[in-house]
């Protein structure tokens, strides 16, 4: 048994957790960072950057079969799934390698083992005891399913999905949120045949209506099937496959049923509780400030209520670094903090939609720009509709920007500065747009914006 001693411990080294020890570090402070499985976490490993690999593999397949239009005589053969793993391992291996020397430099002492959080200053891990000054919990999260609806053989969840050494004939995807559409929307160009099942009235629900009607539209021309607005009730499974039952009896068959019902905290059997952090259905409840209930413990990222992004727990690791050092960083609501949705059409989006913004400032207090893509060049040479919607607050600030088509999500950064800038159409409509690129759809709808739309009828 060895007893060690840290000014701050960071118990997970997924995005929160590592973005906190690296911040830490860089502040002067001795960091130890403990992790059970490999740095990075899910967003590294299973999370964020091996889909979009499978998301770029299956854009690619896309093109192959519509190179025609462009002059372009290709063929397609089909999909060599050993090949897109290797391709999608060779990504994460070479970013897994690049943040383990990244943290090595940094002179942070990797803990490797299940920690457990055992006073409001100690962390065990096998038989180490840490002791921090302040304790910064990032567990992260896991894949959630339904009560009753066991995983299992046929019914799986991202994390196998990612795994699959084939590409399924016909597969049933329970959630039509971030990771249900992302999914099938790989699936489908790859030739699966793909049913979509969602309990809400829309697709990537959390979205202003307008962008959700168009995803609709767009997944409905590319033969992406799916049922909205009926909960699931059951799956039944054989050696040939799944059989799903919807609420009002309906009923759909597959070779596998994805469940993407959103991630729930990682954590259970921890030591929070006992620690006497304040808990609420398995979330850690911290203050705006990201600091818990136990004075000195803070906690960042999956766990803490609110969006489940990577960026959203890097920032919060780099909050709570820069707090613990008394720089008093300033706070970003979740609702200022970028989505993308990464499937074809991709969907990107920051601020309040028009109906949340109606419903905070007055329906009468607001105005709402949707320009369509259709006038844009760069959009008509790639080949993708869809529209950048902007709301402002009159004789006020942007306060949200909604964006659908294909490549959107590269135009999240500007959009990103107007609101949290808290930017007045006004003063950014001068600004200029190189020609030609989709991130002009965006100024002209901050010109209109600010009453002097030019290409904008």
């Amino acid at each position: 048994m060895s007893e060690q001693n840290f000014d701050i411990v960071v118990l997970g080294a997924g995005s929160g957790g590592y973005a906190a020890a690296l911040r830490a570090s860089e502040l002067g402070f001795s960091v130890a960072l403990v992790e059970k499985d490999k740095v990075g976490g899910t967003c590294l490993h299973v999370g964020c950057i091996p889909t979009k690999a499978l998301l770029h593999s299956a854009e690619v397949a896309d093109v192959s079969r519509e190179s025609a239009k462009y002059g372009v005589t290709t063929t397609f053969g089909g999909i060599d799934i050993a090949a897109v793993t290797a391709y999608r391992e060779g990504i994460v291996a070479s970013k897994y390698k690049g943040l383990q020397g990244l943290i090595k430099s940094r002179g942070i002492t990797v803990i490797e083992g299940e920690g457990k959080l055992t006073s409001p200053t100690t962390v065990q891990v096998g038989d180490d005891t840490l002791t921090g000054k302040s304790i910064i919990l990032a567990t992260g999260s896991y894949s959630r399913s339904l009560p009753g609806l066991e995983i299992g053989g046929r019914v799986i969840t991202s994390e196998q999905a990612l795994e699959l050494d084939f590409v399924p004939k016909k597969v049933l995807v329970l959630g039509g949120g971030v990771i249900g559409v992302e999914f099938s929307s790989v699936w489908k160009s790859w030739g699966a045949d793909v049913q979509i099942i969602e309990a809400l009235p829309h697709l990537v629900p959390n979205e202003d209506e307008s962008v959700s009607k168009q995803f609709e539209r767009a997944f409905r021309k590319r033969g992406i099937n799916f049922s909205l607005g009926v909960r699931f009730q059951s799956v039944t499974q054989d050696d040939k496959g799944v059989v799903v039952t919807l609420e009002d009896g309906q009923t759909f068959d597959g070779e596998l049923l994805l469940v993407a019902v959103g991630r729930g905290p990682r954590t259970a059997n921890l030591g929070y509780e006992e620690a006497g952090v304040t808990m609420d259905r398995g979330f850690v409840i911290t203050n705006e400030r990201l600091a818990t209930s136990v004075p000195g413990v803070y906690a960042v990222g999956d766990i803490v209520p609110g969006l489940q992004l990577a960026h959203r727990g890097f920032q919060q690791g780099i909050f709570v670094a820069e707090e613990i050092a008394g720089l008093n960083p300033i706070v970003v609501d979740d609702i200022n903090i970028p989505k993308v949705t990464y499937s074809d059409p991709e969907v990107a989006s920051i601020g309040y939609s028009e109906a949340k913004a109606a419903e905070k400032f007055g329906a009468d207090k607001i105005t709402a720009y949707d320009y369509n893509l259709a006038g844009n060049g760069k959009s008509h040479i790639i080949g993708t509709s869809g529209s950048i919607k902007v709301v402002r607050v009159n004789d006020g600030p942007v306060v949200g920007v909604h964006m659908i088509g294909a490549r959107v999500g590269e135009l999240i950064g500007e959009a990103q500065l107007a609101v949290n800038w808290e930017a007045y159409p006004e003063d950014i409509a001068p600004f200029i747009h190189a020609h030609p690129t989709q991130n002009e759809a965006l100024g002209e709808a901050f010109l209109a914006l600010a009453g002097k739309p030019l290409h904008a009828i």
